[in-house]
């Protein structure tokens, strides 16, 4: 039952005043950075609103043609896409867009600004028929290409450790926009009747183990043997649970939270890996990492992958500190016997 006390309570700290307190911790900040996660957050909120009428206005479903991943894109892609461009263009904070859904680089004309963003503008857009969960993933770096001029691939292939924020917003029960400036990570969510996002999971950290993996099983017969090993121990663990909705965001967030493993393994169509390194993995491994969790991709931390090409896919498993030490132990393991193997031949 409510009483008057509760009906009374404040509703917190906005994004923008968290923000603005962020910034006032830093002497020489100028305010380009806040004002550009601003922005982020502007566009999402349009997103927001475009996702919950999307049943009404006919803008489900498959548009007809592929992008640059070869994956069939859909209508909300292309509005979250265009929407995302806009709102970073008009913010006049950032020079140059990397996105999902482009080909090349997005030009913005600002020459003068100091950053560049990549993004996955919806990922997990072909569940919006069924009302599933989907989100949108961002990185930002600050570019070093000279001022005054176009951004270049330099800007965004500088590598995983030299993002200066990177986040997430996940469409689901409720909005939430979750962030990081490399001083921990921070989750607010949005109030619609307000219009605003208020701090709602301040300082996330990630439990150091947790119960619960995700990962596509239709493929188990394509995983290496040591995925097909850690999946078994991890049903055979009591208290363990498969969860795997299939959009990025909704179990990437829910593993942040609750503790578990995300893993999305080589498979015979995709050796190197399905997720984009520069909007997928990147993103999320530094969000992780700063909440306390770990990423890999077998070999070496995600944030330390030296990047080829702007599109490049990787191989990537997202989790608590405990899970992913065992993961990588048991890849050690497996290479060992594979070259001792080979020695024997």
């Amino acid at each position: 039952m409510q009483t008057e006390n509760t009906l009374a309570l404040p509703v917190g700290i906005t994004l923008d005043r968290f923000i603005k307190s962020q910034q006032d911790a830093f002497p020489y900040a100028t305010g380009e950075l806040s004002q550009l996660l601003r922005d982020i957050a502007l566009a999402s909120k349009i997103i927001n609103r475009e996702i919950n009428r999307a049943g009404l206005i006919d803008i489900t479903g498959a548009l007809g043609r592929d992008n640059v991943q070869g994956e069939a894109q859909q209508k909300l892609d292309i509005i979250a896409n265009i929407r995302f461009i806009r709102a970073l263009v008009n913010g006049g904070q950032v020079v140059g867009i990397l996105s999902e859904e482009d080909n090349e680089i997005t030009q913005t004309n600002n020459h003068y600004a100091k950053y560049v963003v990549a993004m996955d503008p919806l990922d997990g857009s072909s569940n919006i028929d069924v009302n599933v969960s989907i989100g949108t993933i961002f990185s930002i770096y600050r570019r070093i290409s000279p001022i005054g001029t176009p951004a270049t691939e330099a800007d965004f292939t500088q590598g995983g450790r030299k993002q200066i924020a990177a986040g997430y917003i996940l469409y689901g029960s409720s909005t939430i926009m979750v962030y990081t400036t490399g001083k921990g990570v921070n989750g607010f969510t949005y109030e619609n009747s307000l219009g605003e996002y208020f701090l709602s999971h301040a300082d996330i950290k990630m439990p150091k183990t947790g119960n619960i993996y995700s990962v596509n099983e239709a493929y188990f017969n394509e995983f290496p043997n040591y995925i097909k090993e850690f999946i078994e121990e991890m049903r055979q663990k009591s208290g363990c649970m498969a969860r795997y909705i299939g959009s990025l965001v909704g179990d990437f967030h829910r593993n942040l939270l609750k503790g578990g493993i995300y893993l999305y393994p080589p498979t015979r169509k995709a050796e190197s890996g399905k997720l984009r390194l520069f909007y997928e993995c990147y993103p999320l491994a530094f969000v992780i990492e700063q909440a306390g969790g770990k990423a890999c991709d077998g070999r070496e931390d995600i944030l330390d992958i030296i990047p080829q090409k702007i599109h490049q896919r990787s191989i990537i498993y997202l989790g608590s500190d405990e899970l992913i030490d065992n993961l990588e132990e048991k890849i050690k393991t497996h290479n060992h016997l594979m070259i001792k193997q080979l020695e024997l031949v």
